[in-house]
């Protein structure tokens, strides 16, 4: 089931930090944000006082949507039907990659 909650949920999380980026960046600061670059424009599409109280609103949902998807994405990731030491346990970890077997290791043969 997680598998299929993950890619669309990966997809929004990725929009949602894109879409972040471009939200805080187009907020008019103390310098005048990147309405510095534009001019007068940017505060004449949104009114007077439109720009910061629509820009902060979009932030805030923007940056809820960026925390609840990432905290599912953390938590699907995390939850896994195995065990680390059982998923462990099946590898050997001499780095020729070969599993393991429960049978006991053969006598060599003699010459």
């Amino acid at each position: 089931m997680s598998e299929f909650l993950e890619t669309p949920l990966t997809v929004v999380h990725v929009i949602a930090c894109l879409f972040l980026i471009l939200v805080v960046l187009l907020q008019p600061g103390k310098s005048g944000g990147l309405g510095a670059f534009t001019g007068a424009a940017a505060q004449q599409v949104f009114g007077g006082r439109g720009a910061g109280n629509f820009l902060s609103k979009t932030t805030w949902v923007t940056a809820s949507v960026f925390f609840v998807t990432a905290m599912t994405l953390a938590y699907l990731s995390s939850s896994t039907d195995e065990s680390l030491k059982k998923r462990g346990d099946a590898y050997d970890y001499s780095g020729r990659g070969t599993l393991h077997s429960s049978a006991p290791p053969k006598a060599p043969a003699k010459k």
